[in-house]
């Protein structure tokens, strides 16, 4: 049995292989062990290209080789042939941040940050704003706000939003108590974390934002979707610290 034109383009961007090499490897499958010009005849790649594909796939863990004349060719299981993959991604995966890690230390990653701060010059730093539309990028940009921050951090969530602020400040908190930035953690609900250099302090209010260095604030604004969850970020210390006043008289 061969597969649907749509399976086999959804093996192709999962294993990462290409058309003919996913036509010769479910083929195989199907037979179970198969010579290069049977599985050619069953697959519909040319037998020209048929030696190179199943030298590639016995590479990638796909196949295996039966030494014999005619030499034959026995399919990987496909519960083994994923973990392969998994591993294999897993392996890039670690290369890639390797790579993205040592770019720091690089004469050129040093000319971006030169780039960047004379560029920023140029930029009206007292009032800029911007809009973040999605519950994962709402939530991204908030972790990214928790790992500016230089000297303070509070946080103002509602029970509705405790859930997702507590495990954002779980994945940034390491990096938080490094710093020694003083977290303060807001909230009208009941809340129970083993999160370390956390202050958690209760509030009347039922509000969601976070304020990092009375410089940077972001509300949140909870859709009915997570697609619709949404946040306004403004960076203006003179509104974010008067702000962060108001705020903190409502609360004596």
């Amino acid at each position: 049995m061969l597969l649907q034109k749509e399976s086999l383009q959804e093996l192709r961007e999962k294993f990462k292989l290409n058309i003919y090499e996913i036509k010769i490897w479910t083929s195989l499958l199907s037979r179970g062990i198969a010579a290069a010009s049977e599985l050619a005849e069953i697959s519909g790649v040319p037998r020209s290209r048929c030696y190179d594909v199943l030298e590639s796939l016995e590479k990638k863990g796909f196949i295996i080789m039966k030494i014999g004349k005619p030499i034959k060719y026995i399919a990987v299981q496909p519960e083994a042939v994923m973990e392969r993959v998994k591993k294999r991604v897993e392996e890039e995966a670690e290369h890639q941040i390797q790579m993205v890690d040592n770019l720091a230390d690089t004469d050129t990653f040093k000319e971006l940050e030169l780039l960047h701060k004379t560029g920023i010059k140029k930029v009206d730093v007292e009032n800029i704003t911007d809009s973040v539309v999605g519950r994962n990028n709402v939530n991204r940009f908030l972790k990214d706000m928790l790992l500016r921050a230089k000297k303070t951090a509070t946080v103002v969530t509602n029970e509705e939003g405790i859930k997702h602020k507590v495990k954002i400040l779980r994945k940034a908190n390491e990096s938080l108590a490094k710093r020694k930035v003083k977290v303060k953690f807001y909230t009208n609900a009941n809340v129970k974390t083993d999160l370390k250099n956390v202050e958690i302090l209760n509030t009347k209010h039922d509000a969601r934002f976070v304020n990092i260095d009375n410089e940077e604030i972001f509300f949140v604004m909870a859709g009915k979707d997570p697609e619709f969850d949404s946040g306004v970020w403004i960076k203006s210390p003179y509104f974010v610290s008067a702000l962060n006043n108001l705020f903190e008289k409502s609360l004596r």
